[in-house]
């Protein structure tokens, strides 16, 4: 199969599962009978294509639907749908993307396996690719898929569900970004451009500029050998402007319509940071004020973790050391803020150590290359003077 006809068998994909769960075809039954379809495209359209293969699709997978219904239904004695057969004419064409990513990342199951029914379900990527990106076997991941679709058995799909569920998962799977074989980063992007697409939510938005803003910075955010580069710093010139450019104009689109939430509020942090020509120039009286509402979005001890560095910018590292009293110091990342403002204090000793403790809790190996490499630094300095 060539790559062009991959690509449209994988956006057609979706659409077609989102037309079947529409019409209250079961979600296992009707992802089974959209994959046999997708396995016929490939084998007849490299012939002939049909005039509308979006509606070939729907057909060919309602007519393998209704096979598997009649099948069980002679086991169970049930009726069948066939009558709900559609014809092979014009078929409907509104977007059921928020339907079908609203189930696939149903609060009710784990974050491990929506993140795996969505790529499989929406983004169209196969469980071996899936399997691929999180570096387990392609078993695991199908066992996964299965049960996630397992547990869904029986719920409804007539209309959508919690967005937040949605973005949550989004973001998850654009936080794991990397640049495999799947790009999940990019992928995490073409689905939110989707779901912007298929509405007006302005939350939606804020986190389609969000991921625009954080993965303009991507070229800089690696050395050739493959480390970790601090923010602070990072070679500015190598940050995609074109990309800040778009997520500034949608985050700015999102705002106008004054229903504020967390992604708006961290987008526009992002925004400052991508703003700024250096470090030095960064605004950080505003990324403050940004944080401010972010807390008082979400009340969350994280917000309040990253909100600590920005006070250690405005009100110095002292004051940003006291914003760290009132929090768990068993978060994650906790002893690498303190260990940063320690540094920025002068507390040198301290902040070797906790840079240390920090590399030992790390969860990535560049990050606790980064952070050891810090302490070994701290550690020179001292030795040295």
């Amino acid at each position: 199969m060539d790559a062009e006809l991959s690509e449209q068998l994988r956006e057609l994909g979706p659409q077609t599962l989102g037309v079947l769960v529409r019409r209250g075809a079961d979600f296992a039954v009707a992802e089974d009978a959209v994959q046999e379809a997708l396995i016929e495209a490939a084998r007849h359209w490299p012939d002939r294509q049909p005039d509308d293969p979006r509606g070939w699709l729907i057909t060919v997978a309602w007519r393998k639907l209704v096979d598997q219904q009649r099948s069980e239904t002679a086991r169970r004695r049930r009726e069948v749908l066939d009558h709900q057969q559609p014809s092979t004419g014009p078929t409907e064409q509104s977007d059921d993307t928020l339907l079908l990513l609203s189930r696939c990342c149903h609060s009710s199951l784990s974050p491990a396996s929506a993140i795996a029914l969505t790529l499989r379900a929406v983004g169209g990527l196969t469980t071996a690719q899936i399997a691929r990106a999180y570096l387990v076997p392609e078993t695991t991941m199908a066992q996964r898929i299965s049960r996630a679709k397992r547990h869904l058995l029986g719920e409804r799909f007539d209309r959508p569900g919690e967005v937040q569920s949605v973005l949550r998962v989004l973001y998850l799977i654009f936080s794991e970004g990397h640049t495999g074989e799947v790009d999940l980063a990019l992928e995490a992007i073409r689905l939110t451009r989707q779901l912007a697409a298929a509405g007006d939510d302005p939350e939606v938005d804020g986190l389609l500029a969000l991921m625009l803003l954080t993965d303009a910075r991507r070229a800089a955010r690696w050395t050739a050998a493959g480390e970790l580069v601090p923010l602070d710093e990072q070679d500015r010139s190598r940050w995609d402007t074109t990309l800040i450019e778009e997520g500034v104009l949608i985050l700015q689109h999102a705002l106008a319509r004054d229903q504020l939430g967390e992604y708006q509020a961290q987008a526009a942090i992002a925004a400052l940071h991508d703003d700024a020509a250096n470090s030095a120039e960064t605004d950080w009286r505003q990324i403050l004020d940004w944080y401010d509402e972010l807390f008082r979005l979400t009340d969350s001890p994280v917000v309040a973790l990253n909100r600590a560095v920005a006070v250690g910018q405005v009100d110095g590292p002292l004051v940003g050391l006291r914003a760290l009293d009132d929090l768990d110091p068993s978060l994650p990342r906790y002893a690498a803020v303190a260990a940063y403002l320690q540094e920025r204090a002068g507390n040198l000793s301290e902040a070797a150590r906790l840079y240390a403790d920090a590399a030992r809790s790390a969860t990535t190996v560049a990050e606790q290359h980064q952070l050891t490499k810090r302490a070994a630094r701290l550690n020179s300095a001292r030795s040295s003077s």
